[in-house]
C-alpha cells in the first residue's frame, strides 16, 4: 500500500529506509529524534511519507501526525528544491488518471476543486497564505530559518502585528517541523527541541486546555548532525546491499579521492583556478608520446571558496584561462548576496553549464565557483572539485556535490589546497579565534588521514566511508571529540522561559522593554559583520510638502509589505560603498532629494535618507 501510494506521490519506487521509516515510524504516528541518512539519498522525500502517512491516519479517523509540515531550510538556494519537490507531490496527488491519486485526495479531505495547499515563506514565491484558511486541512510550508523562527516567535518578519497571533499559533501547534541540515544552525535546531519538549512550560498555564492543543513536534534531517540525540534513524547494512534497487549502492559507494595540495607561494585564487582549469585537461598519446596533445574533455568542475572576494577573484582568473572556443563563457559565479532575478538567471546559467542533477552529458569544459551559498539546497552533481580547507561539515556538504550519483565507471577528483596551519597575526599567543582556526585545521588533517585508504595514495571521502567514519565515533570517544574539534564552534545561544514568550506574544503593543530582538535565539550570538537588506521600489512613500510623517512611512509599508522576492541582504559596508559610489554622481542641485528610507526588521521608520547624507564621511 505505501509503496504504491509513495510512487503515485513522486514518481518512483521507495527506497528501502524510506519504507522502513515509514513503517517502523510514521505509520504509528512515532517520530525518530532524528534522521541521519548520507546527502544525496533523498531526505526531502520524508514529506511524502509524512503524506501518505497522515492520510492512511485521516482515513482512520485516529490522526496522530501533525496536519501541517513545515520544511526549514537555512540557505535562500538558487534552485528552491524543497518547493519544487512540494508541488509535484501537489501535481501528482491531483492527476484525475491515477485512481490511487484520487484515494489520497479523499483521504486527505480534499475536494474534486481542492489542491494540497503549499506555500513557500523565501525566495521568489510570494506566501500565498493558502496555508491559513483552513487549519484543519493538511498543508506543507516551505521557509528559512529567518521567516519560520521568527513567525514561530510571534515577531514574523515582513508580517504585520495583527497577523502575527495567527502565524505563531498555526506554526507552533499541529505541525512536523522538519529541519534539513541541521547541523548549519544548531542555535535554532536547540529552540525547537525547547518547544518540542518544553511545550507546557510555553503553552495554556490551565493543563486541561494544553491538552486540547495539538503539539508541535521537531525531526532534524542532517548527514552530519551535531546535536546527540537518543536513537536516530540512521541506514542499516540491508538498505543498501537491496539487489532489487541498486540506487542507494551506487550513491553511497560513489567514488570520491580526495589529495592535498600545498598552496606554496601561490595566491589561493590562482591555486584554485589552476588547479580547476588542470581537472579539465585531458593527454591524448595516439601512436607517439613525444607528440603527445592536451585536449579538453567535457568535465564540469566546482570551486569552493571560503569568501566572496577570493570567488570573485578565482573566477576572474578562470575568464582569463577560457578565452578559447572549448571554455569561453562556461564559468559561473555563485554567491549569496542576489536578488531573485538574479538567482532565477543563475538557476538557467546551471542547467546550461550540466551542474543540476540529471540534465545530460555535456560536450564542452564547465566551472562553477562558489561560496558556502551552493554547498546545501541545491542537486548539484559535478565531475570534480577544488576547495580551501573549511571546518568538517562543510568539507562533508561540499564532498556531497560531486559524483552525487554514483554508478560503473565514474569517479570524482577531490583537490584541498593547503594553505598551511593559521599563524598568529600580532602576538605569540593566539587570540580564542586564532586557536579555534588552529584547532579546526589540526583535527580536519588528522581526519582526512583517518580515511586514507591504505590501497591508494588518495584519500576516500565516499558517502560509505563517511558513514563508517561517524559509525566508529559513536563507539571511539577519541574518534568523536576529534570530528566535534573538527567542527566550526557551536554559537553560544540565550535561553528561553516563559516570560520571554509572553512579551514577544503581546504583539499589540509597538514597544515593550522587555521584548528583544529574536535573533540570538535563531542563530545564537555569532560573530560576523554587520548585514543589511536592500530593497528597491519605484514608488516610496516621498513628498515634497509637507512632509511624510512618520506614521505615514509606517502605514505605507503595512498596506505594501516588504516581500523576500524584493531584497537582497549583505555585508553592510558593501551596501555603504555601493550608496556612496552613486550618491557621488548625483548633481549639487539634487543633494536635498530623499534617495531612501531606512526601517527596523518589522517595518518601522528609523530615518529618511537624503543624498547629501550619503556623501560625508
Amino acid at each position: 500500500m505505501f509503496a504504491e501510494q509513495f510512487e503515485v506521490l513522486t514518481g518512483f519506487k521507495p527506497m528501502r529506509w524510506q519504507q522502513r521509516l515509514h513503517d517502523e515510524h510514521f505509520a504509528k504516528g512515532e517520530l525518530p529524534s532524528a534522521v541521519s541518512v548520507p546527502t544525496g539519498l533523498g531526505k526531502t522525500a520524508v514529506m511524502a511519507i509524512w503524506l501518505v502517512a497522515l492520510a492512511q491516519q485521516m482515513k482512520s479517523g485516529q490522526v496522530i501526525l501533525p496536519r501541517r509540515l513545515v520544511y526549514v531550510v537555512d540557505r535562500r538556494a538558487v534552485v528552491d528544491q524543497a518547493t519544487k519537490f512540494a508541488e509535484d507531490l501537489r501535481t501528482n496527488l491531483g492527476d484525475p488518471q491515477r485512481p490511487e491519486a484520487r484515494k489520497l485526495c479523499n483521504a486527505l479531505g480534499l475536494g474534486e476543486a481542492e489542491t494540497l495547499p503549499i506555500s513557500t515563506l523565501r525566495g521568489q514565491f510570494v506566501d500565498n497564505r493558502d496555508w491559513l484558511a483552513d487549519p484543519s486541512r493538511p498543508a506543507i510550508i516551505v521557509g528559512t530559518v529567518d521567516m519560520i523562527g521568527s513567525r514561530l516567535l510571534f515577531e514574523g518578519y515582513g508580517v504585520s502585528r495583527k497577523m502575527r497571533p495567527y502565524h505563531a499559533g498555526l506554526l507552533g501547534a499541529d505541525t512536523l517541523a522538519l529541519l534539513d541540515e541541521a547541523h548549519l544552525v544548531p542555535p535554532f535546531e536547540a529552540l525547537l527541541a525547547e518547544m518540542t519538549e518544553s511545550a507546557g512550560r510555553y503553552g495554556p498555564r490551565d493543563e486541561e486546555l494544553g491538552e486540547l492543543i495539538p503539539k508541535f513536534r521537531l525531526l532534524p534531517l542532517s548527514a552530519t548532525g551535531r546535536r546527540q540525540t537518543a536513537q536516530p534513524f540512521t541506514l542499516e547494512e540491508r538498505d543498501f546491499r537491496n539487489p532489487d534497487d541498486p540506487t542507494v549502492q551506487e550513491r553511497l559507494f560513489a567514488k570520491k579521492r580526495l589529495t592535498l595540495q600545498d598552496l606554496a607561494d601561490r595566491k589561493v585564487e590562482d591555486a584554485l583556478a589552476e588547479q580547476a582549469w588542470v581537472m579539465t585537461q585531458t593527454t591524448q598519446e595516439p601512436n607517439d608520446s613525444e607528440n603527445a596533445q592536451t585536449t579538453f574533455g567535457s568535465a564540469r568542475v566546482i570551486v569552493y571558496c571560503n569568501s566572496r572576494d577570493v570567488a570573485e577573484k578565482t573566477k576572474a582568473a578562470l575568464d582569463k584561462r577560457a578565452k578559447g572556443p572549448s571554455a569561453e563563457g562556461r564559468t559561473e559565479l555563485l554567491v549569496g548576496a542576489r536578488r531573485v532575478k538574479e538567482r532565477t538567471d543563475a538557476e538557467q546559467r546551471l542547467k546550461e553549464l550540466g551542474f543540476l542533477a540529471g540534465m545530460g552529458t555535456q560536450t564542452a569544459p564547465a566551472f562553477l565557483v562558489a561560496t558556502s551559498a551552493g554547498e546545501v539546497g541545491i542537486d548539484l552533481d559535478a565531475d570534480h572539485l577544488v576547495c580551501d580547507l573549511v571546518p568538517w561539515e562543510r568539507m562533508v556538504q561540499r564532498f556531497g556535490r560531486v559524483n552525487r550519483r554514483g554508478g560503473v565507471g565514474r569517479y570524482a577528483d577531490i583537490v584541498v589546497i593547503d594553505e598551511g596551519e593559521p599563524k598568529p597575526k600580532k602576538q605569540k599567543t593566539p587570540t580564542s579565534d586564532e586557536q579555534t582556526r588552529i584547532r579546526i585545521y589540526r583535527s580536519v588533517k588528522q581526519l582526512f588521514e583517518k580515511l586514507r585508504d591504505d590501497r591508494e595514495a588518495a584519500i576516500n571521502v565516499s558517502p560509505e566511508s563517511l558513514r563508517q567514519l561517524n559509525l566508529c565515533a559513536g563507539e571511539d570517544d577519541t574518534l568523536s571529540q576529534l570530528i566535534a574539534d573538527a567542527g566550526s564552534a557551536v554559537p553560544l545561544r540565550p535561553a528561553l522561559n516563559r516570560a520571554l514568550v509572553d512579551a514577544w506574544s503581546m504583539t499589540s503593543l509597538p514597544e515593550h522593554t522587555g521584548r528583544p530582538e529574536v535573533e540570538p535565539w535563531l542563530r545564537g550570538w555569532v560573530d560576523e559583520l554587520p548585514q543589511t537588506t536592500v530593497v528597491w521600489r519605484k514608488h516610496l512613500p516621498v513628498r515634497a510638502k509637507p512632509q511624510v510623517t512618520k506614521k505615514e512611512i509606517e502605514d505605507f509599508f503595512e498596506a505594501a509589505p516588504i516581500h523576500t522576492s524584493e531584497t537582497l541582504e549583505t555585508e553592510t559596508f558593501r551596501v555603504m560603498r555601493w550608496l556612496k559610489a552613486r550618491a557621488g554622481k548625483f548633481s549639487a542641485q539634487t543633494q536635498d532629494h530623499v534617495c531612501g528610507v531606512l526601517l527596523t526588521t518589522d517595518s518601522r521608520h528609523v530615518q529618511t535618507l537624503y543624498v547629501k547624507d550619503l556623501l560625508g564621511d
